[in-house]
């Protein structure tokens, strides 16, 4: 066959159209830094069964590029191990994207790798507002203390409680909660009568427990880190006879639907404020608890997996919009809206934290005899109020 000049050009133009194929195909690898092992691993176990029911639903790939995620374990609240997996996963792995995040130590310590790389970090939980002020590229799909503590203190104050005490963890989410409930409460005519901080490692409540008892208080409010201590607190209210003496429970993730049956009857009637239950009534929903129930048998969906499956709704369209354009995606990531299994849910432009709804739940049994929390009452469309740019 002769070799023109036309032929040149034609094979010329298939190569250039190959290789523009294979670029748009590349694999985009998304670095899941969270708690595996220990005893907080129950958050890696929610991210990354929360991540099975994604992609069992939608694929593996998202804008013509497979998405890989790698997980990383760092064993719990530890801002050395954090920075470490993100330093081996931007730089052995070459991933695009960052996601996880379950203690706010954790998600401050790679502030600045992202910055320096600009790659987008996608937290599934950590809840402290200031926690986006210190990188441009965090973006937020769980919740944040401000944005559940605000609506209760106002719902405590609207419906009968006068007197509370606070009692929180002693470190960052814990004093949000204790700032903006205690201020909104107070501005709405409440009277908080003692501020209570908690070690963070404790499991032994019943010297606080008694201290609140002892108030004069008819509410206390409260906020633990999901895992042992919320467990070990709201059976210290249950078993120090906290409701007898008239003491009314509201709190946000104590009655989490991984430890709620293990609390028993006595949880019955405990109130919540928060923005996700498994009993949220939506077809969405139900949707995700049956593909999760299908994929691991026994687990139960909670705030934890659906801070992660809407993390993963975001990188999926940010990949679509950007590719591994990190500052392209954020940009592109601000307003986008969608129908997440908790409800409709926006990207703030500013603090780029989920705007969505808190609600109000109230601890119940179902007929088959589990423990559920029952929404009972919608805030909704509720944005970070605690993020001040």
């Amino acid at each position: 066959m002769r070799i023109t000049h036309y032929t040149v050009c034609l094979i010329a133009s298939a190569a250039f159209s190959m290789a523009s194929t294979v670029a748009q195909a590349e694999t985009v690898k998304v670095g899941v830094i969270a708690t595996f092992s220990g005893p907080n691993a129950i958050w890696g176990k929610q991210f990354r069964e929360a991540i099975d029911v994604y992609v069992a639903q939608h694929g593996d790939q998202a804008g013509g590029h497979k998405i890989e995620f790698i997980y990383k374990d760092v064993g719990g609240p530890n801002a050395d191990a954090s920075k470490a997996a993100a330093q081996e996963l931007l730089v052995r792995e070459g991933v695009k994207y960052l996601a996880g995040f379950d203690f706010t130590p954790n998600a401050v310590a790679v502030a600045p790798l992202t910055k320096q790389a600009k790659v987008p970090a996608i937290i599934f939980n950590a809840a402290t507002s200031s926690i986006n002020k210190q990188s441009d590229f965090f973006l937020r799909t769980s919740f944040t203390l401000t944005q559940l503590a605000q609506p209760a203190a106002e719902w405590a104050a609207k419906n009968g409680a006068k007197k509370v005490v606070t009692a929180v963890s002693d470190y960052n989410p814990g004093i949000d909660a204790e700032t903006a409930f205690s201020a909104t409460f107070e501005q709405n005519g409440g009277d908080v009568l003692k501020k209570i901080r908690m070690p963070l490692q404790t499991t032994d409540f019943a010297p606080f427990v008694q201290r609140i008892k002892n108030s004069g208080a008819d509410t206390v409010f409260t906020f633990l880190p999901v895992g042992p201590a919320t467990f070990a607190f709201t059976k210290a209210y249950n078993e120090n006879g906290l409701k007898g003496a008239g003491i009314s429970f509201l709190g946000g993730g104590e009655t989490d639907e991984t430890t709620l049956d293990a609390l028993g009857d006595q949880a019955i009637g405990l109130v919540t404020a928060y923005h996700y239950s498994d009993a949220h009534n939506s077809e969405l929903n139900k949707s995700f608890v049956a593909k999760l129930q299908e994929l691991h048998p026994g687990s139960r969906a909670n705030m934890a997996s659906v801070g992660a499956y809407d993390g993963v709704e975001l990188i999926y369209r940010m990949v679509e919009a950007a590719g591994s354009d990190g500052a392209k995606a954020v940009e592109a990531a601000k307003g986008m809206e969608w129908e997440s299994p908790r409800g409709p849910v926006k990207m703030d432009p500013v603090s780029r934290t989920v705007v969505q709804n808190v609600y109000l739940r109230r601890v119940e049994k179902g007929a088959d005899g589990k423990l559920f929390n029952q929404e009972f009452a919608t805030v909704p469309n509720v944005p970070d109020l605690g993020f001040n740019p």
